[in-house]
């Protein structure tokens, strides 16, 4: 995968606005001959990049710059005024000939020559110019750093030979009540994003959007992961605009059968927050599908337009809000296994994919709170091959053993770290009968193992220390070095590809 930038992530328009802007604010230091000019060429650059950013959509990260801009306009305008304005008064006020064609200078009664002076300089005191300065040009720089904080992102090109598809599907499972709602006739029903290696020529063709199969969906979804998040809207109004590598609707590949990964989001999470690993996984010949929870992914756009919100919450109460997240697992698990029975099972549930799935051969997989609902699904449902946790705690039944390999990804451990953590997931892995794996990245937080890099400020606590697209390509990487031997065969050892990822703990099966 390759490294997205990590530049101001502005266009050049709007980099021309920040410059033009930085431009008034330094005009008045310059000489006098040079202010004038300097500061009109300077006004007209920022009315015309600002003039085609209101045209094109301005972003709220430039309003600063857009503040300082106007007010250098004001003062350019004002000092402009009064130029004329002196002008204008000199020319008028000059001493006239009212004599019979002799100078004034040379009559008895005339009033003596007047001197002509350059213009006062109206300018404001050092002492008062220089602080102003400083603080526009500080307002200015705001606005390439919130750019460069939560840019729009650009999602990491696949590696893959495959170019890449992806369509959604909703499904209603009539076996299941929906246990969110208080009317018993409320069948459950989730919605899944495919991901699928396409036929070659998609990758020249439109892009799907980020987050949603529409602007205004990608927008709903946006603003509800930021409600549940506790930030404003605006930090995450740059991802409607964001577009991946995948094909909408693309034909899938020619080939044989498929390997399959269903994927869970974190809690709170949608289906769309591991779109880069989603696409690197289907350029290497692998189908994704993710899913979204409703009343537990922070929002959900069903077919019929209804958006459906989270109902999840924490209490505080650490036994209340464990026997809270026991639940939400299996609600989550008993999704994930309806999703394999669509996917695979008779009937048109697989749509385009429809006799493309090789069924021997699936993974779960899931972030956070999915990671353990992954875990469960494979206990329950022995159709899963192997298991893929990216950084969560097992919730729900222990105890039990399960025959899939399984690969967790954890983030660095630290004094932040919850202390029972490690612990039951070692005791997960140990009731393994098949080679699990543990991998531990140096410099990764839990958000490290999703898209969030690719927006969110680079904080270690929140995003970890790595760069911003290092995250989603590690997390590719380690999945796909791990799926090769577990789902395809590989002769490749997986543990000699995942220890170059970070520190490796293997658990060997237990004799039962």
């Amino acid at each position: 995968m390759t490294e997205v930038l990590t530049g101001p992530q502005m266009s050049l328009v709007e980099m021309f606005l920040v410059a033009a802007t930085v431009a008034l604010v330094l005009a008045r230091w310059l000489p006098a001959a040079a202010r004038r000019p300097a500061g009109l060429g300077a006004a007209t650059g920022a009315v015309v990049s600002g003039a085609v950013l209101v045209a094109t959509g301005p972003r709220w990260h430039l309003a600063p710059v857009a503040l300082v801009a106007v007010l250098g306009l004001v003062r350019e305008l004002v000092a402009e005024l009064r130029r004329r304005g002196e002008r204008h008064g000199v020319r008028h006020g000059a001493p006239r000939d009212r004599g019979h064609g002799e100078p004034p200078a040379h009559r008895h009664d005339a009033p003596p020559a007047r001197r002509h002076h350059a213009p006062p300089d109206r300018r404001a005191p050092r002492w008062l110019a220089l602080p102003a300065t400083a603080a526009c040009l500080a307002l200015v720089a705001t606005g390439p750093a919130a750019a460069w904080a939560l840019p729009v992102p650009q999602f990491p090109a696949p590696t893959g030979r495959h170019p890449v598809g992806t369509a959604v599907v909703q499904w209603t499972d009539p076996e299941r009540a929906e246990g969110a709602t208080a009317d018993p006739a409320d069948r459950r029903t989730v919605v899944a994003q495919l991901w699928c290696p396409a036929r070659g020529g998609s990758e020249r063709g439109e892009r799907a959007r980020y987050l949603g199969r529409t602007r205004a969906e990608a927008r709903t979804v946006a603003r509800a992961l930021a409600d549940y998040a506790g930030v404003p809207a605006f930090a995450l109004d740059g991802l409607p605009d964001a577009r991946t590598h995948a094909a909408p609707d693309a034909p899938v590949a020619d080939g044989g059968r498929f390997p399959l990964v269903l994927f869970s989001p974190g809690l709170g999470g949608v289906r769309g927050q591991n779109t880069a690993w989603a696409e690197e996984l289907a350029s290497h010949g692998y189908v994704v599908a993710a899913l979204d929870h409703p009343h537990d992914s922070a929002a959900v756009v069903l077919a019929d337009g209804r958006t459906v919100r989270t109902r999840v919450a924490a209490t505080g109460d650490p036994e209340v809000d464990e026997r809270r997240a026991a639940g939400w697992t299996a609600v989550r698990a008993a999704d994930l296994g309806f999703a394999l029975t669509r996917l695979t099972g008779p009937g048109e549930g697989a749509g385009p994919l429809a006799g493309r799935l090789d069924a021997d051969r699936v993974a779960v997989a899931g972030h956070s709170l999915g990671g353990a609902a992954a875990l469960q699904a494979a206990r329950q449902d022995h159709r899963f091959a192997a298991v893929v946790n990216l950084d969560g705690s097992p919730h729900g039944p222990g105890a039990r053993p399960y025959p899939q390999p399984v690969l967790a990804l954890t983030q660095e451990i630290g004094p932040a770290t919850d202390p029972d953590y490690l612990p039951r997931l070692t005791r997960a892995l140990d009731l393994g009968t098949a080679t699990g794996y543990r991998l531990t990245v140096p410099g990764a937080a839990h958000l490290t193992f999703t898209d969030a890099p690719l927006y969110l400020p680079p904080l270690p606590s929140l995003t970890g220390s790595r760069a911003r697209a290092e995250g989603p390509r590690l997390t590719a990487a380690a999945t796909l070095a791990f799926l090769g031997p577990a789902l395809r065969g590989d002769a490749a050892d997986a543990a000699d590809a995942l220890s170059a990822h970070g520190e490796l703990t293997v658990h060997r099966p237990t004799a039962r």
